[in-house]
Formats: structure tokens, C-alpha cells, sequence
């Protein structure tokens, strides 16, 4: 065999064998599909998330779901945890799981499709949600007033870059805790129907609201978005999708 052939192959293999260990050597990011999500990294549908499962491999990580019960086991190892459009609520056990993770340091990003099942999960990171969504009198996407452009953003890593992100029915966030901060908010004159008429009326909450906030829990660190549908496939347009890979980046 010729001499630069030989070359050749044994350049190719030692590659080969280099490449199943970068891929373990990825940091990973586990997605929860064990809470009744409708939403799934692993279709391509309008509503599903596999363009957000891109975005989190052009940033290096590798993905995984998690499709059982969340234990402190099956988060060994994960550098990112992700609970997108949870149905489901967390039991005690887990909740217990998700606490050990963060105080090791995890980190975690919370995307909400449904308020009452994250409840239990909030609380015990010191935020809470809104029982009715937000409605908006500004920067409407199109005319239905729970779709919006969210334009006041504070300066940090998850806001790099971009000016604005659209917002397709979110709750309002009330961080508690100290040291969370609010990282997306409002304008002043969106609303939350109070008394059920659907509509703006007396005795409406009317003021900004926060839709991103973040904070620590033990030696890791939370995110929470207002919307899930902000990264589905149909809605990953270019604020999005840049919203997503500041998300990815943080998440590191």
C-alpha cells in the first residue's frame, strides 16, 4: 500500500475514534417529556420543539429526554434541565429531586403552557404565576391581544442581542424571592381580566408584568418564560430563535 494511503487511513480512523468520544464529552440537556408534555423535542410539527432541540446542538449540547419520573438518578449527569408545557404536576419526590439537582449546582429553564401544574415548582423557587393571561393594548402580533411583541428587556445574557421577542399567551410572574430578578416585562397598560367578562373593564389588573424572570436556588440557577409556545417550531423566528440561543448559552 502506498505510503500517503497508508497516511490517509490511519488519519481517518484515529478520527473515527475520536468522534463517539467528543459526542460523550457534550454537555447535556435533558428535556422533561414525563409531565404529560403534548409538545416533544422529537417532532416536527408547528407545535413542537425540535427546532429549539436545534438550536441547543448548533450550541454545542447534546440532547436527551427524559420521558419517566424525574429522579436525582436520572438527572445525574445533566448540565441543563428543561420543563416545557409540563400538563402534569410534580410530586413531592420530585420536587425533592429537582432541589438536589439545583443545589449542585443544575441549571433550569421553565417554560409554561398551563399555570396550575408548575404551581408546587414555583413556589418553592419564589415565584408565582398568574391565574388568568395576560392581555395586551401594545405591540399586538397581528390582532388577538394575548399575542404580542415584548419589547422591554433588561440588559443581561438572555436578552444579548435582540430588541424584542413575541409572546403568544403568557401568565404573569411574580418573582418573591430575593435575588430573582425580572429579565422581560410588560408594557404598562397590559391587562388581566379579574372578573371574568373578558374584556377590559373596572377593576382589571392594568400594569406591566414580568414574563422571564431568573434567580438561584443553592449553588445552581432557574429561568422561568411566561409562554412555552415562544419556542415552538412556528414561532422560532429570528427574536425567538435568538432568545433561544442566549437560553442555550446561559444554560452552559
Amino acid at each position: 500500500m502506498p505510503r500517503l494511503i497508508k497516511v490517509l487511513l490511519t488519519a481517518v480512523l484515529s478520527l473515527m475514534s475520536i468522534l463517539p468520544a467528543m459526542a460523550e464529552d457534550l454537555p447535556v440537556v435533558m428535556f422533561d417529556q414525563g409531565h404529560n408534555q403534548r409538545f416533544l423535542t422529537g417532532k416536527e410539527g408547528p407545535l413542537h420543539l425540535s427546532g429549539l432541540a436545534g438550536v441547543f446542538k448548533e450550541q454545542g449540547f447534546k440532547v436527551e429526554t427524559l420521558d419517566g419520573p424525574m429522579t436525582k438518578d436520572a438527572l445525574t449527569g445533566a448540565q441543563a434541565l428543561v420543563i416545557s408545557g409540563a400538563f402534569n404536576t410534580f410530586p413531592p419526590e420530585e420536587l425533592e429531586a429537582i432541589a438536589a439537582y439545583l443545589d449542585k449546582g443544575g441549571k433550569l429553564a421553565v417554560m409554561l403552557h398551563i399555570g396550575p401544574p408548575l404551581v408546587p415548582l414555583l413556589d418553592m423557587l419564589g415565584v408565582i404565576v398568574s391565574g388568568s393571561v395576560i392581555h395586551e393594548q401594545e405591540n399586538l402580533v397581528k390582532t388577538d391581544d394575548i399575542n404580542f411583541k415584548v419589547t422591554r428587556l433588561e440588559a443581561g445574557p438572555l436578552t444579548s442581542g435582540i430588541e424584542q421577542f413575541s409572546l403568544y399567551g403568557g401568565w404573569a410572574l411574580l418573582n418573591e424571592r430575593p435575588g430573582t430578578t425580572v429579565v422581560a416585562k410588560t408594557g404598562e397598560k397590559a391587562w388581566i381580566d379579574l372578573n371574568g367578562d373578558r374584556k377590559l373593564s373596572q377593576g382589571d389588573a392594568v400594569q406591566e408584568f414580568a414574563v422571564i424572570v431568573s434567580g438561584s436556588y443553592g449553588n445552581g440557577k432557574f429561568v422561568i418564560f411566561a409562554d412555552d409556545a415562544i419556542f415552538q417550531n412556528q414561532y422560532l423566528d429570528e427574536n425567538n430563535a435568538k432568545l433561544a440561543a442566549n437560553l442555550a448559552t446561559w444554560l452552559k
